[in-house]
């Protein structure tokens, strides 16, 4: 081969390289993998957006009922970055609490994993609770303070796009609802873990349509009434029973 047409051979291939990390780049920052580099144009942002308010009907979350939904829970459990996920179906809306796990990078609008609500300490030492050297854990809840997956306080961190691409997928599934509201707040995915017992218990939430539209209200619509929790509920429920 002749130096020159090495040097063209070379010439060549340099330009290559940056065409395919381009093409790589802008094929991942179009995935549910990345959820953070909001680019103009990127697929999982065209259109409408598909969560949260979309009218200004004060009397949104006054729903009328209110049911577990296996089939969505599972559909926005696979959704790259979410690691559980529960929604509930209304009349109207559908409520999604979800838990991260950084399948996904950029769920988290502003912080990263300094947004996070766990202390994930323990992990290394082999305890759950790092404060008290506890290992124990009752598993009664979905999400912990604790070497949990990840939850975070206010909604409104979530990031658009992964919001957007959860949306889309309840909607895909359940085309009827009104609007789709999500949060991985740790005691509203907590809540809404207690509901979805009772529904798997067989039981009904009809009992219980107050509370969750007190719930929901409390988490995304500045709700002033604080929702009591369902456990407190059913034992005052069971306490009047007993009398």
């Amino acid at each position: 081969m002749t130096r020159k047409l090495a040097h063209a051979v070379l010439a060549a291939a340099l330009a290559v390289l940056p065409a395919g990390c381009t093409a790589y780049k802008n094929k991942f920052e179009s995935s549910t993998y990345d959820y953070g580099s909001r680019k103009p144009n990127d697929p999982k942002m065209l259109g409408a957006r598909m969560y949260g308010s979309k009218t200004a009907d004060p009397r949104q979350h006054d729903n009328r009922w209110v049911e577990y939904s296996s089939l969505l829970s599972n559909e926005v459990s696979r959704v790259n970055g979410v690691a559980g996920a529960i929604v509930m179906l209304t009349d109207k809306n559908a409520y999604a609490g979800i838990m991260l796990d950084w399948t996904g990078v950029g769920t988290i609008k502003n912080g990263g994993d300094r947004r996070i609500d766990q202390d994930m300490g323990g992990f290394g030492e082999g305890v759950y609770n790092f404060d008290t050297g506890s290992p124990y854990w009752n598993g009664s809840q979905a999400a912990t303070p604790y070497n949990s997956y990840f939850t975070v306080n206010d909604h409104h961190e979530l990031s658009e796009e992964l919001k957007q691409t959860i949306a889309g997928r309840i909607r895909g599934l359940a085309p009827r609802v009104e609007e789709v509201h999500i949060s991985a707040n740790m005691d509203f995915v907590n809540e809404l873990n207690e509901y979805a017992k009772e529904a798997w218990a067989g039981r009904s939430l009809a009992p219980w349509i107050d509370a969750f539209n007190t719930l929901v209200k409390h988490q995304f619509a500045g709700g002033k009434t604080m929702p009591t929790p369902l456990r407190e509920l059913k034992a005052r429920k069971a306490a009047r029973g007993a009398q």
